[in-house]
């Protein structure tokens, strides 16, 4: 039995519950609604929690067709409680990370929501990824929440010190810090450096689930073996679970991330590569490209070692992509905003002629 919504949500605080959620919940609450976080959702329904503890809920169809809207891990819910729980409504999102659809269609795949710090998970084991680390800064930027670069398996890198070096020059202001699960390393740090609800973002292979279960301090998600020739694991989280903390917070770990598309994602680009922003401000057209344009402040900073080439050029790329899967995106809703019309134009034509036939008889 559930209590009252006042009562359901006086016990969330250590799932990030505040006066600010409270206030927004009134309206809910005075419908006689209870405040749950989803902690898991999958196609039959989600997990929640409320202040009286977990339960299963089922979704109820929100209108929106776009998949973004839909319920994800991180959320915080208006629960009904009859006849059987079923989330109703979300309550505004404070941040939401979206990357696009791995389907290939125009819509946008929310990873998780309300998060407070992206933690990019990076394994030292193997080589470094660049492009990789700019592709998730973009996305975490993007969402509204504070990235942290976290470096594992320092204990397997020849020299963690250097890699650390050269991964922070791709993350300008951002945090970076260097761990080993293995051997405890730089866990007390990171530990003071994520806050609130924290998400662990990167492949499979990259050590998040044994870094989530060092975090928790007990066996708590499971993890698997990788290969040693490429440091690639199999995906053993399977779905988005968010889980406390025992310093404070709460912990959501994901499946490793094949596809790491952007989607409508200008600002978080912007963020990532701020230092090309910077160069940027001085260029002598206002919409410079950044290419062949004579005054160009930032091809400047390439040609005089300031700038790397491969960092401009992994911008361009995912700009390039970003600006694609807009354009994509516009094009649906310009797709749905005329078959929206044509159906109304259709339903107007039917009721004109209806009325026609009834005013002869």
């Amino acid at each position: 039995m559930l209590l009252s919504a006042h009562h359901a949500s006086s016990g969330l605080s250590a799932y990030g519950w505040d006066d600010t959620l409270e206030q927004t919940f009134t309206p809910h609450r005075a419908a006689g609604l209870v405040a749950a976080r989803i902690v898991a959702v999958d196609r039959g329904g989600c997990d929640v929690v409320t202040g009286t503890g977990h339960l299963r809920a089922r979704t109820a169809p929100t209108g929106d067709p776009d998949p973004v809207a839909a319920p994800c891990t991180g959320d915080w819910a208006a629960l009904r409680s009859a006849p059987e729980p079923a989330v109703v409504a979300l309550l505004p999102r404070r941040s939401v990370i979206v990357r696009a659809s791995a389907t290939r269609s125009s819509h946008g795949q929310a990873l998780a929501a309300n998060v407070d710090t992206a933690a990019i998970v990076v394994s030292l084991e193997v080589p470094v990824n660049p492009s990789r680390i700019e592709r998730l800064l973009a996305l975490a930027w993007e969402s509204g929440a504070l990235p942290v670069l976290v470096l594992t398996k320092a204990d397997r890198s020849a020299d963690a010190a250097r890699a650390a070096a050269d991964v922070a020059v791709l993350a300008p202001g951002v945090e970076v810090v260097t761990t080993s699960a293995a051997t405890g390393a730089g866990l007390d740090m990171l530990t003071s450096v994520l806050t609130g609800t924290v998400v662990l973002l990167g492949p499979s292979g990259a050590g998040k689930s044994t870094l989530g279960n060092a975090l928790l301090g007990a066996d708590v998600l499971a993890t698997g073996a990788v290969r040693g020739q490429d440091g690639k694991g199999r995906h053993t989280t399977v779905r988005r679970e968010l889980v406390p903390l025992p310093a404070g917070g709460v912990l959501i770990d994901t499946p490793g991330l094949r596809g790491i598309g952007l989607f409508d994602a200008d600002d978080g680009l912007h963020l990532a590569f701020a230092e090309i922003q910077r160069f940027a401000e001085r260029c002598h057209f206002d919409d410079c490209g950044h290419d062949t344009e004579p005054g160009c402040a930032v091809t400047a900073a390439v040609a005089a070692g300031e700038l790397s080439e491969r960092r401009l050029d992994s911008y361009h790329k995912l700009q390039r992509e970003n600006a694609w899967a807009t354009s994509r995106t516009d094009a649906r809703l310009r797709a749905l905003r005329a078959r929206e019309s044509k159906a109304m134009s259709r339903f107007q034509r039917e009721l004109y002629a209806s009325r026609e036939r009834h005013g002869r008889r």
